[in-house]
Order: C-alpha cells, then sequence, then structure tokens
C-alpha cells in the first residue's frame, strides 16, 4: 500500500520514486507526493517521468498516477515527480481557509455540524450544519472573522492522535457522514489545528501558518440540502479581482445615487421605501382609471336585465377581475374584453345569468378557455379581437 505523503510533507514539489507498477496508462510507485483526489480537494497536477499526469487517484488504498500519454519508463525504473506548484498552493491555502472559515462559524452559530466542504479554481465551499439562520449579517461577520485569523498569523499544525482521544474531544470536526468511515479502520486519526480557532480531523494538505492562506471574500450562501447551508469563498487572486469588482460596482451605485460609499446602504433603503410608496400610489390610480373605465362601459337590456360591456387595454385580466366585481353597480351583468394580442373575457354577475355561461359561450365561439361560477368567471386564449367579441355579444340580445 503506497499512501501519498503530500499531507505530511505539502511542501515537496519534486522526488524521486521507483515504479512499482504500470497497467497501461496507470502507474503505482513505491512512494508518492503527489495527492489524490478526495476528501473535497482535487487531486495534484504535474508530470512524471517527463508525462503529464491527467489524474491521481486512491484505489484500494494504493495511490495511482493516470498519465495523460503512455509511460517511456518501466516497472523499476526511477522516475522524478515535478507537481505543480502553483496549483498545489493554491489547494493548500484553500483548504485551510475553508478550516479557518469553520472556526469562525463555531463563533457566529449556535450549534454547529461539519457537513463537507470542496474546492474548484475558481471557489471554496464549505457545508454547515446548523439551525442559526445564515443572513447576510452573518456573511459578513464570518468574512471578517476569517481575515482577522489569516492576518492574526496563526500557526497550522498536523498530527495523528488515538481514535480514542479524537472521540472524546468535542472540539474536533469531522463530517457526520462519514465518521464511521473515518475511524473505522484506523487506530489513529489524523487532526489538523489552526491554533487557537479550529481542530478538524482532515487528511489534506495545509500551510502552515494562517498568513499563507492571503485575502478571502465570502460570496454567499446556499441550501444544498435539507439541515445544510452552503457558504462559499474566494481565496487569494480570486478574493482580490472579486473583491475588486464588487468596489467597482459600489463605486458606480454611489456616484448613481448622488452619495458616498459609506452612505450607500441608507440611500439605497430610503430609495427602496419611496419607490415601494409610488408603486402603492400607482397601483392606486391604476385602479381608479380602471374603475372609471369599467363604469362607463356601453349599456345594453336583455331580457329585462341591465349588462354593460366593453373593452380595456393595459390591464390584466385578474386586475380587471378584482375591480369588475365593484365596477358592476347596480348592472346585473359586466363584461370586459381585454383588448391585446391576447385577447380576455371576465364577467362578473349579480347571479341570475351565470357568468360561467357568457364564458362558455364566448369561447365556443372564438376558442380559448375559461371558466368560473354564477356570479364572476373568465377567459382567454380568444382567437380574435376585442371587438368581435363585443359585436357577439351585443347579438345575443
Amino acid at each position: 500500500m503506497t499512501h501519498s505523503l503530500a499531507p505530511t510533507n505539502p511542501e515537496v514539489r519534486a522526488f524521486e520514486a521507483a515504479v512499482a507498477s504500470i497497467d497501461g496508462r496507470s502507474v503505482v510507485l513505491d512512494e508518492t507526493y503527489f495527492y489524490p483526489e478526495g476528501g473535497g480537494q482535487p487531486a495534484d497536477r504535474g508530470v512524471l517521468g517527463g508525462v503529464e499526469l491527467a489524474h491521481v487517484y486512491s484505489e484500494d488504498g494504493v495511490v495511482v498516477h493516470e498519465l495523460a500519454d503512455d509511460p517511456a519508463f518501466e516497472v523499476g525504473d526511477e522516475v522524478t515527480g515535478v507537481i505543480d506548484d502553483d496549483y498545489r498552493t493554491y489547494c493548500m491555502r484553500a483548504h485551510t481557509a475553508s478550516h479557518v472559515l469553520y472556526g469562525a462559524a463555531r463563533h457566529v452559530f449556535d450549534d454547529l455540524g461539519y457537513g463537507g466542504f470542496g474546492i474548484s479554481e475558481e471557489k471554496v465551499r464549505v457545508d454547515f450544519e446548523t439551525s442559526t439562520d445564515v443572513d447576510d449579517a452573518a456573511l459578513v461577520e464570518l468574512e471578517r472573522l476569517v481575515n482577522r485569523a489569516v492576518w492574526d498569523s496563526r500557526d497550522v499544525s498536523w498530527e495523528e492522535i488515538p481514535v480514542a482521544e479524537a472521540r472524546e474531544r468535542d472540539e474536533i470536526a469531522f463530517n457526520v457522514k462519514t465518521e464511521e468511515g473515518v475511524f473505522a479502520d484506523a487506530d489513529e486519526v489524523r487532526i489538523v489545528t489552526v491554533n487557537g480557532w479550529d481542530w478538524g480531523a482532515c487528511g489534506g494538505t495545509h500551510v502552515s501558518n494562517t498568513i499563507e492562506i492571503g485575502p478571502v471574500e465570502v460570496l454567499g450562501r446556499s441550501n444544498p440540502g435539507e439541515g445544510l447551508t452552503r457558504v462559499e469563498l474566494a481565496v487569494g487572486p480570486s478574493a482580490i479581482d472579486h473583491r475588486a469588482e464588487l468596489q467597482q460596482s459600489a463605486y458606480e451605485a454611489a456616484r448613481e445615487l448622488g452619495t458616498n460609499l459609506g452612505e450607500l446602504g441608507g440611500v439605497a433603503a430610503e430609495i427602496v421605501e419611496s419607490r415601494a410608496a409610488l408603486e402603492s400610489e400607482l397601483a392606486d390610480l391604476k385602479a381608479e382609471v380602471l374603475g372609471a373605465r369599467l363604469a362607463n362601459f356601453e349599456t345594453l337590456e336583455r331580457e329585462g336585465l341591465t349588462w354593460k360591456v366593453g373593452a380595456v387595454s393595459g390591464f390584466e385580466a385578474n386586475d380587471v377581475g378584482e375591480a369588475a366585481k365593484d365596477a358592476r353597480g347596480e348592472a346585473d351583468v359586466l363584461v370586459a374584453v381585454g383588448d391585446s394580442n391576447a385577447p380576455f373575457i371576465v364577467v362578473a354577475s349579480a347571479g341570475d345569468v351565470s357568468a360561467g355561461d357568457i364564458v362558455d359561450d364566448v369561447t365556443d365561439e372564438f376558442g380559448g378557455g375559461g371558466g368560473g361560477g354564477p356570479t364572476f368567471a373568465q377567459g382567454g386564449g380568444l382567437g380574435t379581437t376585442a371587438d368581435e367579441v363585443l359585436a357577439f355579444l351585443r347579438e345575443q340580445r
């Protein structure tokens, strides 16, 4: 069995090893410093024996190096492995940042469990099990605490401890869904410690001090599953770029609103409140206009009953429907036809004539569909114009 030496020696970028076996493009070494994909951390990139790696993974306790091309070496040969420095360094920073984020969550959330994490080239995700509402204020505080822990230059260390001890230490975080897998076949478990900040069971690669992580930017949150809250963050250059984009957007918003960044939130809140008031006022005015139009509909007398019929434009069917019930007034029936590219019909009735029957008559004649009861009904999808519907209604006298 050849376990990776990367977690205990993350600073190694080049090494010599003997080829233990070759199966096509799959190579096993007598020892390796390449990190195989696992635990949320992607596999290392690099070159083995002059051939670029396609993937590194662990299978039955053995690290397998999948080459992008056929190997030019044989079993027993000594080969050189060269690990992609930029990508390994990024993964170390990102992985340690996830631990620091979890440590920050210890200060923000009332209850906390670890639900997993993952690293991509653009961002890092950490899943929390918590009943705490992770609102905007919580995200801001998480980011502040993470960057403060980075600035404080906290030492990061790792050690193997007995499983029994790990079980007894409440501060150690591990994914409860994989607890049995972590402890089942080992006498010891590897604990990564961010001094005075976080303790977690972890087999990944890490920096030796939080200052090496660099800037961290919290990107947002989501809910990937019941009881889980996912927080995503950017680390290093991507965090710098993201923060610059946000800063630029904030400056643009402040300029458009005629204020500065410090006052931006208050000004935006005032504008939202003002807009809500204007929208409410506009809705009232539109309702007043609609009511007036319905009240001025043409009046028809039919079999001793008074009908009011007409067309309206610029209003939705549901708005017309609500207004029609009030605008019917003393009339026995009010029929409003929507004058638009998709004509609709709304009928409000006192009940002597079924509103639903009127809609059925119109849709039988012009297509579409709808329905309702004796006092109110509506239909849509009419294959004609509002004028033709009104002419049809007048002819039914």
